[in-house]
C-alpha cells in the first residue's frame, strides 16, 4: 500500500460521509462523529455568551469574530483543525473568509470542548499544534465534569491563566471584560 499524497489527504476530508467533521494534523486524519448534547450545549451556550458582548459590542468592547466550528487551516490543506469554537480580533482578521470555508488566519483564541472520545487528541494533539502556530488562549471545556481551564501561550507553552468549575462566575482573558456564569453552559440536572 502506497502512502497517501499530502495533496490528496485534504481531498479524504473533502469527501467524508455527511455527519463525520474531519482534521489533518500532522499529516494524520483525524474524524470523529456530531458530538452528545452536553458538548452541543455547553458550546452553543459559551457562544451566546461571547457573541454580544465582543461581536456585537453589546455590553462589551465588540472587535471580536467568535465561530462555531471554523475549519481552520494552520497550513493549507496540511494542519487543518475544526475546534469547537474559536476567536479573532478583528485587527487580526477584519472580515471572514467570504467565498471559502477555509480559515487561514490563525485565531487568537480557540475553546475546546471535551468528549470521552477526543479529550486525549484535545489535550495532547491539538493544544501542541496550538501553540506551534501562535494561538495566544485556549480554553478546554469539560461538560461532564463541568469544568472550564484556561491557558495562555508564553515562550511557546502553556500557560494554565485558571481552572473553574461548576457555578464559578468567570472573568478570564481574552474575554476578561465580562463574567460569565459557568452554570449556563451545563444540560439542566434532571429531577
Amino acid at each position: 500500500m502506497q502512502p497517501i499524497q499530502q495533496s490528496t489527504r485534504y481531498g479524504i476530508i473533502e469527501a467524508l460521509p455527511e455527519g463525520l467533521t474531519g482534521e489533518l494534523i500532522d499529516g494524520q486524519i483525524y474524524a470523529q462523529s456530531q458530538p452528545a448534547a452536553a458538548h452541543m450545549v455547553a458550546g452553543s451556550m459559551l457562544g451566546a455568551e461571547l457573541v454580544g458582548p465582543f461581536c456585537k459590542g453589546k455590553g462589551g468592547p465588540g472587535g471580536w469574530w467568535i465561530i462555531d466550528e471554523p475549519e481552520v487551516h494552520f497550513k493549507r490543506d496540511i494542519d487543518v483543525t475544526v475546534p469547537d469554537l474559536a476567536g479573532w480580533r478583528r485587527e487580526c482578521m477584519p472580515y471572514p473568509p467570504e467565498k471559502s470555508h477555509r480559515f487561514e488566519v490563525v485565531p487568537d483564541w480557540i475553546c475546546e470542548i471535551l468528549s470521552p472520545s477526543t479529550k486525549s487528541r484535545d489535550r495532547e494533539v491539538k493544544m501542541p499544534l496550538y501553540a506551534h502556530y501562535g494561538v495566544q488562549y485556549v480554553w478546554l471545556i469539560d461538560p461532564i465534569e463541568h469544568v472550564l481551564e484556561a491557558y495562555r501561550l508564553d515562550a511557546d507553552a502553556w500557560l494554565e491563566i485558571g481552572r473553574f468549575s461548576s457555578t464559578d462566575h468567570v472573568s478570564v482573558s481574552p474575554f476578561e471584560a465580562i463574567s460569565i456564569d459557568l452554570k449556563d453552559l451545563w444540560l439542566p440536572v434532571k429531577l
